[in-house]
């Protein structure tokens, strides 16, 4: 089909060139340029300028499954709001929302959620096992669960998380899907150990290799030590998570504790009075207000969907490296490059602004 012809109106004066998109979504660009009357270096940045936004315009959004635990931080909540920002700017593609935590309120909380950003029939799965099992001590779940309209209103009614996995995954093109795991392993690790079904004749780990693009996941923790850490999401499902960082067959980005622990979130969200019944706020303030904090939530799970959908660049950088799991969910820098971590390229203050503008973006009327 072919692309939508933009319309832009551009004006000139002596230091540089204002051009306004006429076209839905609207907006506003300025070239300055330092000396006047360089046709050339002028042609040069209008040359540039609209093969960028040619290029901007006809990227596909980024198929994601988002794999989470949320319930024991909010931080969750932050990462799917990024993820519903992105999808209604048309830079993502929500395929699945799936729990790797059974604790009662996961599914209940993704359907609000879904629900909220208008999107209640996105498929939702969770793992289908006793444990992990780790609560909602804040109790801003709950809270928001009480509060706002789901489709779903048990775990029950979710289908095995890695049914839905397979189910998914077979129905994409190659090399077209991303998971986001900001929780535990033990889905992704009954994926790679699934094997034939109604859906595909091919084992788990070769299903993977086959429809997924990359990994992006918030875990793991390098202290100062430099060589080890332990980090939650890692040492709850500890076999899992050995599994994954050993068989992962695609390419991993990873986005260790010590990112987003310096990334704070939330005050000016909680503080936005132009913001009214969300269940983002809600869960934010909530918890926020339980702790007596006032700088903000560490923003570890939100670093995972903005580099998942818009790239390592500009806000960070990276090294390639290996880990082992240990047994008690100790990671431990090994020979290898096969992962992607992220280190700082801005600082945490600019990146924090940029996810919690995320953060505020309010629903598309239907």
């Amino acid at each position: 089909m072919p692309s939508k012809l933009q319309m832009f109106s551009l004006q000139v004066w002596d230091r540089g060139i204002k051009i306004t998109v006429l076209n839905k979504p609207k907006a506003t660009f300025l070239i300055i340029y330092k000396q006047t009357g360089d046709m050339k270096k002028i042609f040069i940045l209008l040359l540039s300028f609209f093969c960028f936004f040619g290029f901007a315009q006809n990227r596909k959004p980024v198929a994601i499954i988002f794999d989470t635990d949320i319930a024991p931080d909010f931080d969750d909540v932050g990462a799917m709001a990024l993820l519903h920002a992105f999808a209604d700017r048309g830079e993502a593609r929500i395929l699945a929302t799936i729990s790797c935590n059974s604790f009662e309120t996961t599914v209940p909380t993704l359907s609000v959620l879904n629900t909220y950003f208008g999107r209640p029939d996105i498929p939702v799965g969770i793992v289908k096992q006793i444990l992990p099992n780790k609560n909602c001590s804040q109790f801003w779940a709950q809270a928001i669960v009480a509060k706002y309209p789901h489709a779903l209103q048990s775990n029950d009614e979710a289908v095995d998380a890695v049914k839905l996995y397979r189910k998914i995954l077979s129905s994409q093109p190659d090399k077209s899907v991303t998971v986001v795991s900001v929780g535990f392993f033990t889905n992704l690790a009954g994926l790679l150990n699934s094997t034939a079904d109604e859906y595909s004749t091919l084992t788990g780990k070769a299903l993977v290799k086959k429809k997924v693009k990359q990994l992006v996941s918030m875990a793991a923790r390098i202290d100062k030590d430099g060589r080890s850490g332990y980090e939650f999401n890692v040492m709850v499902d500890a076999a899992a998570s050995k599994k994954v960082f050993a068989n992962w067959p695609t390419p991993v980005t990873i986005s260790g504790f010590e990112i987003g622990e310096k990334i704070l979130t939330g005050i000016r969200l909680i503080h936005n009075q132009t913001i009214q019944n969300s269940p983002v706020k809600d869960a934010f303030e909530i918890a926020l207000t339980k702790d007596s904090n006032t700088v903000g939530r560490n923003s570890w799970d939100e670093t995972a969907v903005l580099v998942a959908v818009r790239g390592i660049a500009p806000w960070f950088g990276y090294r390639r490296l290996n880990f082992d799991i240990e047994k008690d969910g100790k990671n431990v820098l090994i020979s290898g490059e096969k992962f992607t971590y992220l280190t700082f390229k801005q600082t945490p203050e600019e990146i924090g602004k940029v996810i919690e503008d995320l953060m505020m973006h309010q629903p598309k009327k239907q």
